[in-house]
């Protein structure tokens, strides 16, 4: 009995050791186990993005954008917060959109913006990580072209829909030198809107090749993103 009581005894230390180093492990590496090398989607567009975008053969091999661990560092850090309705940390997001041509779309979103390809199914669809987000690109046909719609905001006439990231300043303006080296022609260039306002922000948009609007920004004020008032 004394024998199964050490025994007993000594597999509780041993299992709290082992809690102890996976939390250890988790904290100093939380998305460790999902790392993938950031050069993977470029790889896997290759002759498609330089036959697209003839641009993108000077880019980098990696962006900031396909680097989940990265993104949920900088942006964590940058939104923290203890005012009410701001979030600490935000849970992945999942977009899925339609697309002419699934190659296009690789080449558009692995090639030019780096962002790391995930699952695909060859002609149908392909998933990217947006800065740790899901983005799934649906082939829906040749023909298709994603219908327009603007709205006028602080002098410019904004396309909706849109969807992109809100990101550091330094990387906002990395972002616009790389899609401006690949070729892709800007809807609304890199500017600075609503100056002393606390919505003040840097902003840019460009489409993708399905017409698919995309709008980066980065706050002068990170703050500031939720803030309620008038404009």
């Amino acid at each position: 009995l004394l024998l199964l009581n050490e025994i007993s005894k000594i597999g509780m230390r041993v299992q709290g050791v082992l809690s102890m180093t996976r939390a250890a492990l988790r904290s100093a590496a939380p998305g460790a186990a999902a790392l993938r090398p950031p050069s993977a989607s470029v790889g896997t567009c290759g002759a498609a993005a330089r036959r697209l975008f003839p641009g993108v053969s000077r880019l980098g091999q990696s962006s900031i954008l396909g680097c989940p661990q990265m993104r949920e560092g900088l942006m964590t850090r940058r939104h923290q917060s203890s005012a009410a309705g701001t979030p600490t940390h935000a849970a992945p997001f999942h977009l899925a959109f339609p697309v002419r041509n699934v190659e296009e779309a690789r080449a558009f979103y692995g090639g030019v913006l780096g962002c790391v390809e995930g699952r695909s199914k060859a002609g149908k669809w392909v998933d990217f990580s947006l800065g740790g987000n899901q983005l799934v690109c649906h082939w829906v046909g040749d023909e298709y072209k994603a219908p327009e719609y603007f709205n006028p905001m602080d002098g410019d006439e904004v396309p909706v829909p849109h969807f992109g990231l809100v990101l550091p300043e330094e990387e906002f303006h990395a972002l616009a030198t790389r899609v401006e080296a690949a070729g892709v022609p800007f809807l609304i260039k890199p500017c600075l809107r609503f100056k002393g306002a606390p919505g003040e922000q840097w902003t840019m948009f460009f489409k993708d090749p399905s017409n698919n609007a995309l709008e980066f920004k980065a706050m002068k004020h990170c703050a500031n993103l939720f803030a309620k008032y008038s404009v």
